[in-house]
């Protein structure tokens, strides 16, 4: 090797470790921007002539800068749509960034809602994932997560799960009569159904003893709720018996009838009344529900399904990104599941700014899954992942590449006086 050639090696060095400083920079000064991951200089020997069969070094070269994905720390936010991966996966977006429409992939998990009822990033990206319609189907091809124009729809009632003890202390009364139910039944109870429009109607439950261990049971509306009733006069919707053994147990159930026709709504609309786990109609225990043993008479237990119209009101992701709608109305609809991409190089996807990466040849097609699922990480929703970069450990870098730089200069000033004594030899 030439005392020239000295020059360009010690100057490919300090070309190359100048770089590097430069990739640990932007390490440095990105230590706070959310879901950032680091880069690593990787440096590659440059190869010159040859001596004695022997290839000679001719200095080194930055041979790439490479991504790595490693998990950063999770720090609550609180708010909900910023979502932090735990694990692998990348969120996909897309739009318009730079001037070109494409996807876009990110672990920055800063989403809200736009004025359209797209999730989307701080860019006007849409996340992407994969929609769930009215009946629970998932979608299989992923798009913009769409949320607007997703109300809870009204939905009539069609159960009614009730649970109370008897006394069977309570005498035979006179028959019951359907037009003074209160004085004509030892115990009374209310409760609340809702009919095809969402209307909530208040029924009122009777229960009439007939003989030692047998009650009668009349559910009554207000005949300004059905059709063709008189206001303030109740009307009969369902009715049934009730049995119970010597132990207290409920033996058999029965509903004679259940019809109710709310004014407006679908008529002769029918309710199912369940008072537990009958011995004998429904092969149980007879104690999992309504009971007659001395004790406090009163109800137990309460499940009516149906409610009213609901909008939307809260957002909620869970861990497998199965976003959730929680409507003021108290229900809970299923609306999407955010997709999250994996890439069979995933260090080789290029940076395009914004905490962006895009597809390359060499980082391979995405794959797109949702999240939780097929090695893909879990979701911590009101949080976000922040930069991957040690600050520490990055000092101690820089410290040594400048070093290297310092050593490399060096080399120059080197070669630079020996060449200097190889001109004073002509004098």
């Amino acid at each position: 090797m030439t005392i020239l050639n000295s020059l360009y090696t010690g100057a490919s060095g300090m070309t190359a470790h100048g770089g590097a400083i430069g990739v640990v920079g932007d390490n440095i000064a990105n230590v706070s921007t959310i879901g950032f991951k680091r880069s690593r200089a990787d440096f590659a020997d440059v190869l010159g002539g040859s001596l004695g069969g022997q290839r000679l070094g001719a200095g080194v070269r930055l041979g790439s800068v490479e991504t790595q994905f490693e998990q950063g720390s999770i720090q609550q936010t609180g708010a909900p749509l910023d979502l932090a991966i735990r694990g692998q996966g990348l969120f996909v977006v897309h739009g318009q960034h730079g001037g070109q429409t494409s996807s876009y992939y990110t672990r920055d998990g800063r989403f809200e809602l736009d004025n359209q009822g797209f999730v989307v990033d701080g860019r006007g990206l849409r996340l992407q994932g994969y929609m769930v319609d009215g009946t629970g189907a998932v979608a299989t091809a992923a798009t913009d997560l769409d949320l607007a124009g997703h109300d809870s729809p009204a939905v009539a009632t069609t159960k009614a799960q009730i649970s109370l003890n008897l006394d069977p202390d309570d005498v035979v009364g006179p028959a019951f009569d359907p037009l003074d139910p209160g004085t004509t039944s030892n115990y009374t109870t209310s409760a609340t159904v809702y009919d095809s429009l969402g209307k909530s109607h208040q029924i009122d439950l009777h229960f009439r003893k007939q003989a030692s261990g047998q009650w009668e049971w009349h559910a009554m509306a207000d005949g300004g709720d059905i059709t063709g009733g008189t206001a303030g006069t109740p009307s009969q919707i369902a009715s049934g018996t009730l049995t119970f053994n010597a132990s207290g147990a409920l033996d058999t159930e029965t509903v004679t009838g259940s019809s109710a026709s709310f004014i407006g709504a679908v008529p002769n609309q029918a309710i199912a009344f369940d008072f537990g786990d009958a011995i004998t109609t429904d092969g149980g225990t007879g104690l999992d529900g309504s009971t007659q043993q001395a004790g406090t008479e009163g109800i137990t237990g309460l499940a009516i399904d149906g409610h009213s119209a609901g909008k939307l009101h809260e957002i909620v992701v869970d861990d497998d990104g199965t976003v959730r709608g929680v409507y003021d109305n108290g229900d809970t609809h299923a609306l999407a599941k955010v997709a999250l991409a994996l890439f069979g190089a995933e260090q080789e996807l290029t940076r395009a700014g914004d905490g962006l990466y895009e597809e390359s040849s060499a980082s391979g097609q995405p794959l797109l899954a949702s999240a939780g699922s097929a090695g893909r990480g879990a979701l911590t929703a009101g949080a976000l992942e922040s930069s991957n970069v040690d600050l520490g450990a990055e000092l101690v870098t820089m410290i040594a590449y400048q070093r290297a730089f310092q050593a490399n200069v060096k080399t120059v000033t080197t070669a630079d006086e020996m060449l200097a004594e190889v001109a004073q030899l002509k004098r």
